[in-house]
Formats: C-alpha cells, sequence, structure tokens
C-alpha cells in the first residue's frame, strides 16, 4: 500500500518528465531536489570511502598540515558570497594518494575529491583554486543529478523513491575510479562550470584567470587525462574563461606560489 502511495503522489512529476523529454532533444530537468542531491551524495561518499583499494584516502589526522591547507582555499572560496548553495552543502574535502591520476571530482552536495597526481602537476594556489572552483560550480549548479537524470530517466526516480535500487551509488562510485562514470558532464556543462569557477573566484584574493593554467598544463602531458578528449577543446575553454574574466572587470589577483609549494611539500 505505502509503495502504491508513493507511486500515485508520483506520477504527475513522471508525466512531466515524460512529456517534456519527447519535445526536447536536450532536456535540462533535474527532478532531484536539493536534499535527494545531499541524500545522494552522501551514499556515493559513503561508497568512495570504503573502497579503499580505488580510493586511498589520506587520512586528515595524519595529514593536518595537507587538509588546512585545502580548507583554506575551500574556505575563500566560500566566503566569495558567490556560492549559492555555500551554507546548504557540506562541501567537505578529501584527498585520494595517487601520483599517477591527474584528476578531481565533486559529487552531488558538494563533496570533493582531489588526487595527489593533480596537486602535484599545478604550481601555484590561484590555479588549484581555479581547479576547486570548477568543481563547486559543478555541485552548485546542480550538473551531476542533471546527468542521473538524463541517463536513468525514470528508472533511477523510481529506485530512489521506492527504494529498490540500492546498487546505484557503488556503481557511479565505481565509474568515478574507472573514469567511465555516468556523472560525465555535457560540454555545456563545462562551459557553465568554468564560466561560474571564475565568478566564483573573482571576488577573492585569488587571480580567477589563472584557471586557464590547468588546461595548459594537462595538454603539455605526455599522457593527458582521457575526459580532455570529450570535454571541450582547451582552446575554447581558455578563450570563454578570459571573456568571463574581461567581463568582470580583468583585475588580476595574487597566485600564491610559495603558499602553493608548502601544500605540496605537506603531502606524502
Amino acid at each position: 500500500m505505502k509503495t502504491l502511495n508513493k507511486l500515485y503522489y508520483l506520477l504527475p512529476l513522471i508525466l512531466m518528465l515524460t512529456f517534456s523529454s519527447c519535445t526536447k532533444e536536450d532536456s535540462s530537468i533535474n527532478i532531484f531536489s536539493v536534499d535527494d542531491d545531499i541524500a545522494f551524495g552522501q551514499q556515493v561518499d559513503a561508497e568512495i570511502r570504503t573502497n579503499t583499494q580505488e580510493f586511498p584516502i589520506l587520512d586528515s589526522a595524519s595529514n593536518a598540515n595537507a587538509y588546512r591547507h585545502l580548507y583554506r582555499v575551500r574556505n575563500t572560496i566560500l566566503a566569495s558570497g558567490k556560492v549559492y548553495y555555500a551554507q546548504r552543502f557540506s562541501w567537505k574535502c578529501r584527498i585520494i594518494e595517487n601520483d599517477s591520476v591527474v584528476n578531481a571530482f565533486c559529487i552531488p552536495g558538494g563533496n570533493m575529491y582531489f588526487y595527489t597526481g593533480l596537486i602535484k602537476l599545478l604550481n601555484t594556489e590561484a590555479e588549484f583554486a581555479g581547479v576547486m572552483a570548477h568543481e563547486m560550480a559543478h555541485a552548485d549548479r546542480r550538473h551531476s543529478t542533471d546527468q542521473l537524470t538524463k541517463a536513468y530517466g525514470l528508472q533511477i526516480i523510481l529506485g530512489i523513491v521506492l527504494g529498490t535500487n540500492p546498487s546505484l551509488a557503488a556503481e557511479i562510485a565505481a565509474g568515478l575510479a574507472s573514469g567511465l562514470s555516468t556523472l560525465a558532464f555535457s560540454r555545456s556543462n563545462e562551459y557553465e562550470a568554468d564560466e561560474y569557477a571564475v565568478k566564483f573566484l573573482y571576488p577573492t584574493e585569488y587571480d580567477a584567470e589563472n584557471l586557464k593554467n590547468f588546461f595548459t598544463l594537462l595538454e603539455g602531458q605526455a599522457h593527458p587525462p582521457t575526459f580532455l578528449s570529450t570535454h571541450p577543446s582547451p582552446e575554447d575553454r581558455l578563450v570563454k574563461i578570459t571573456e568571463v574574466f574581461t567581463s568582470l572587470g580583468g583585475v588580476h589577483g595574487q597566485t600564491f606560489p610559495e603558499r602553493y609549494q608548502e601544500f605540496k611539500n605537506s603531502l606524502p
């Protein structure tokens, strides 16, 4: 009876999604609530933390100095006043010890994960702040659950609402490890995350245009990350980042290379 009641109240949402999917080629409808983002993100985070082989997360107590640097950057971005869900999402940060992976990702609800390979590649704190702001923008603009809506449609809606799909969080976590996640973002998502990263950083002490350096460094790698082949071209992104930066006034902030070197030195 409870299941039937849930379906009864869900029916208008199902009909809305069905008709909008038929009439819109690239629907941006997100059927998750903000609370759903948070709850689902907690499930994925639990799967990540238990999968120590794929995600060897550095302990925050024994690596307190590294996490102090990490959270200082996060707090600076949150204090910009531009992050819509600054107070709603948890924005927890975790460092994954794997120097061979140059990547970072953010899951629904704001939890962020940074590989040591990425941290060690960058040269300034402003560059790292650009990457973090980009990942925060994905969560703040709710791109992840928008992608899940498109990828799973009614299946994921019913699974979450009726509690019949408990393995989904594990599936998402496994995809994040392999680089084949359902949370892979569209080109428009990436452009928007770049735009909002610059907007998040511009009121802070950081040079907001330094996000461009990240893409330049990636292109210089012998084996660049596979996501570069599916994301917008770095050249296009550099142009758009500069356009947003210029539209905000084009005033450069600081880069903090010495402070960032201290962060890298604090890593194993």
